[in-house]
């Protein structure tokens, strides 16, 4: 399974945020930081918070933070938001879908993936933030 550039994103997203120890933080930081489209983040930021998965708080002194804990987030959770659950093939057009097993096959490989997701938390793959603090440098907006 292929997780979307979508996912990836939000996923990096929400990683800086549990990094930044429940300060705000701005969507041009986590961009810089990352080197990704200020734009599409910003789409991604409003869908996690409509999720929620972070909170916004408008204005000068604004920002981002995780509306929960990071131990409270499974990877699971962010996954099944972002990718849905579209089937992983398409068997709709095939000849032989009538009488294949591989779609079950197919589903059952999906969930043990995401069963190894939901027992990961977000805590648990931002657990080292001081290795890559210096790559995620919040700094205090003028």
């Amino acid at each position: 399974m292929k997780l979307s550039r979508y996912t990836d994103y939000a996923l990096r997203a929400l990683i800086y945020l549990a990094a930044s120890d429940g300060g705000l933080v701005s969507i041009r930081q986590i961009a810089e930081a990352h080197g990704i489209s200020q734009n599409h983040l910003m789409k991604i930021v409003q869908d996690l918070g409509g999720a929620g998965f972070i909170t916004t708080t408008r204005g000068r002194r604004g920002g981002l933070q995780l509306a929960r804990p990071a131990t409270e987030i499974t990877i699971g959770q962010v996954v099944r938001h972002t990718e849905g659950n579209e089937p992983l093939v398409d068997c709709s057009t095939c000849r032989i879908a009538q009488g294949c097993g591989l779609p079950a096959v197919i589903s059952e490989a999906r969930e043990a993936f995401m069963g190894v997701l939901d027992t990961c938390r977000l805590s648990d793959v931002a657990r080292m933030p001081n290795a890559f603090q210096h790559l995620f440098v919040v700094q205090d907006r003028p």
